[in-house]
């Protein structure tokens, strides 16, 4: 996720297709909702475009990590933004037994890592460099870790990606996770207010990484060697003592799809999303209160060009 994109959002099917079947129009095609804004809107927007072909749209709250079991049973039929750098291993099993399939990227231009508010690095000199954080610990600590720094990781259903690294770089801090999204952004507000330190895993696309001028740490490049042979990377006695591995976001349904619902599993197939809409909305929702109903409405009303064309294709 480069801070943003600057394409809008490319909504095109590879090669020419003629138009599918839509199959069973009166069982509801079911979308995972998961738990951060982001998600949120993507699955809107495809859910949205599934209802203007002609489909009924469940939106089934998820949890991001324990979603594939539920997608393999039929329970849910497609989940629209997955994370690679932060997927269950649940997942590629369902993939390896054929009960779930991939569906291709979303199109967003994804980073993870570990962050901080820009006014932090007067706090801790040497940042954005990871070795700054081994000699300024101490800034960073609260009376829950110390004599360790504390950062602000994940909520626990979303993995420990944070206190994967500081393990693997054998930084002298504990991952607290948080309670949610929403906890992580006060966090930042938090900090950004007061001028405190604050350490924390984040991502973009997020409106909060323009909001509150959050920088990323500058960590050991990640590859595939660091997260499985600790002689790998600055400790040769740890895996995962690099940054997160380059982020890919992407797509996956139900393996019953296709035959169920032929159209929109090519509607869903094609969809692609870039940061620099998805990001705009994100603040409309969580900064500016809107409802996630309207701003996805009132995107889709203002850009009828980058997302008609695709159900169009996918139908007529």
């Amino acid at each position: 996720m480069k801070l943003l994109a600057t394409t809008g959002l490319i909504l095109a099917l590879a090669g020419s297709a003629t138009a599918a079947e839509l199959g069973a129009v009166n069982e509801p095609i079911k979308l995972a909702v998961n738990e951060w804004t982001g998600q949120h809107i993507t699955t809107r927007i495809a859910g949205e475009m599934l209802t203007a072909a002609g489909y009924k749209v469940e939106y089934v709250t998820a949890g991001m990590m324990n979603q594939f079991q539920a997608l393999a049973d039929g329970d849910i039929d497609a989940t629209l933004e997955i994370w690679s750098s932060n997927v269950s291993d649940e997942y590629a099993k369902k993939v390896k037994e054929g009960t779930v399939v991939e569906i291709g990227d979303l199109g967003l231009d994804a980073k993870e890592g570990i962050a901080y508010p820009a006014h932090v690095a007067d706090l801790c000199p040497g940042l954005p460099d990871w070795k700054a954080l081994k000699d300024c610990a101490s800034v960073f600590a609260t009376a829950e870790t110390l004599p360790q720094g504390r950062l602000v990781d994940y909520p626990a259903d979303w993995g420990t990606p944070g206190a994967d690294r500081m393990k693997g770089l054998d930084l002298p801090f504990k991952a607290i996770p948080a309670g949610s999204e929403g906890a992580l952004i006060a966090e930042l507000r938090a900090s950004t207010e007061k001028k405190s330190p604050l350490l924390i895993t984040f991502w973009q696309p997020h409106w909060a990484m323009s909001a509150y001028d959050v920088k990323f740490v500058d960590l050991p490049p990640g590859n595939e060697a660091c997260f499985t042979d600790p002689a790998w990377g600055p400790n040769p006695n740890a895996v995962n003592d690099c940054d997160f591995a380059p982020s890919r976001i992407f797509k996956a349904a139900w393996s019953g799809m296709a035959d169920k619902w032929p159209a929109a599993a090519e509607i869903l197939s094609a969809y692609k999303l870039s940061v620099a809409d998805q990001q705009p909305m994100m603040g409309a929702i969580d900064v500016d209160g809107g409802s996630l109903e309207k701003v996805v409405a009132d995107w889709m009303a203002a850009n009828p060009g980058k997302w008609k064309p695709v159900v169009e294709a996918a139908t007529k």
